[in-house]
């Protein structure tokens, strides 16, 4: 099958993969995807922008994918801000598109649902678009901003109709986005897999505790992820206070993994609580250091509110998690059961009391949180592993290029040859 899919006749195909949202490898779930595309014959190329501290050199070949990375600004001041950050984003995306020169196929990964513009211009030239949906960007929007169905809502579900409408197959996290793909974007449902993100285990394993990260406390509560204004850590800083003012426990330590536009403000609102002495703010730390603090931790934090993106999105954290063996406090999300099940345990949405009261139980039962731990890690092992997903990705790519020749790097454009026929 993999030789059939890198085009049979021993020319490998060519993938250009296109991320707006993060730097490449750091963005885990697309370099997982880049090494299954490269072990399956593919020669992959991303286009991606730099980071900041990691991921910064404009070109570079690691373990055989070429990436390209191009400089962006975070939008700043609104609206205007995200008009400019896309801007730039698509035209450099452009400009590096053409380096690069034919492809197979054009995966592009979502947020912005704007990628779909450059992919339009390489299907043109005889590519098949791979629309690769991190995110429901109408929820983010609602999500995020609390503005309600404004002129802003409208464009962006425009937005995402028009990349369904583009994509010749549909990569769904989950089947909550693939429902969402059937039923919003009008797709066939031969043309939507479902490719579940999941921790590289080989990357992501225990090691002994270090007892001196707990500062002293007989527990350790970690969070690990970004911090925006969607993702609940003001939740959970709140429920850490009732923990310590309600329930009177102060033999924690809390530590919380990560940064984002909320970061200054999460800060703050920890020293407004009186948490400052209980609660370390790291930053974005190597992954050493990261799986140190997992691995010490007593309970992980998964404070996500309930609301009409996480409902229905799977949390990268609550796998990681898991496959390091830690049992979990979240609020009751459809998606976190679907990716949790019984290494979780549930507070009503949105209820910080009731999460703090779960902390507390966890805390004091540590043959239920080895229970727990030991659930997820069979779970992430078995059918959330990226194995699956591999193969999901896979017959994914060999749906999208069904009687389409490789290209040649060398080839003129190759426009209206092997389309396939519209749905």
């Amino acid at each position: 099958m993999l030789g059939e899919i890198a085009g049979g006749d021993g020319q490998a195909r060519r993938a250009l993969i296109l991320v707006e949202n993060l730097s490449v490898p750091f963005d885990r779930r697309v370099w997982q995807e880049c090494t299954t595309l490269r072990d399956a014959g593919w020669e992959v190329h991303v286009i991606c922008p730099r980071g900041e501290k990691r991921d910064t050199e404009p070109e570079a070949v690691i373990d055989g994918v070429r990436i390209h990375r191009y400089p962006l600004r975070a939008a700043t001041g609104g609206p205007a801000g995200y008009l400019r950050e896309y801007g730039s984003a698509l035209w450099h995306t452009v400009r590096l598109a053409r380096k690069v020169g034919p492809v197979d196929v054009v995966h592009a990964c979502n947020p912005p649902d704007l990628l779909f513009l450059p992919a339009l211009w390489m299907k043109r030239r005889g590519a098949r678009f791979v629309f690769d949906q991190h995110d429901l960007v109408p929820e983010l929007y609602l999500s995020r901003f609390d503005r309600g169905k404004d002129l802003l809502y409208r464009a962006v579900c425009a937005l995402e109709r028009r990349t369904y409408r583009a994509a010749d197959v549909v990569l769904a996290t989950n089947e909550s986005y693939r429902d969402v793909a059937l039923r919003r974007g009008g797709l066939r449902p031969e043309d939507v897999f479902v490719v579940r993100s999941a921790p590289d285990i080989d990357r992501f394993h225990p090691v002994p505790p270090e007892p001196e990260l707990k500062r002293g406390k007989p527990h350790l509560l970690c969070y690990l992820g970004v911090m925006g204004p969607q993702d609940g850590v003001d939740y959970a800083l709140r429920a850490l206070a009732k923990l310590r003012d309600e329930l009177g426990r102060t033999d924690w330590h809390a530590v919380f993994v990560g940064a984002g536009d909320a970061f200054d403000a999460m800060v703050e609102l920890s020293r407004r609580l009186g948490l400052s002495e209980q609660v370390q703010f790291t930053g974005r730390i190597p992954d050493a250091d990261l799986v140190r603090y997992l691995s010490t931790a007593d309970v992980c934090l998964s404070p996500d509110p309930r609301n009409p993106l996480n409902d229905v999105s799977t949390m990268n954290k609550v796998l990681e998690y898991m496959v390091m063996g830690r049992p979990i406090v979240s609020f009751d999300l459809r998606e976190a059961r679907v990716s949790a099940g019984d290494a979780a345990v549930y507070a009503p949405a949105n209820d910080e009391a009731e999460f703090a009261g779960l902390v507390a139980l966890l805390l004091d039962d540590p043959e239920e949180r080895a229970r727990m731990g030991k659930i997820g890690q069979e779970r992430i092992s078995g059918p959330l592993s990226w194995r699956n997903s591999q193969v999901s990705l896979l017959a994914a790519y060999a749906a999208a290029c069904r009687d389409h020749a490789p290209v040649s790097p060398g080839d003129p454009d190759r426009a209206g040859k092997g389309k396939r026929p519209r749905r």
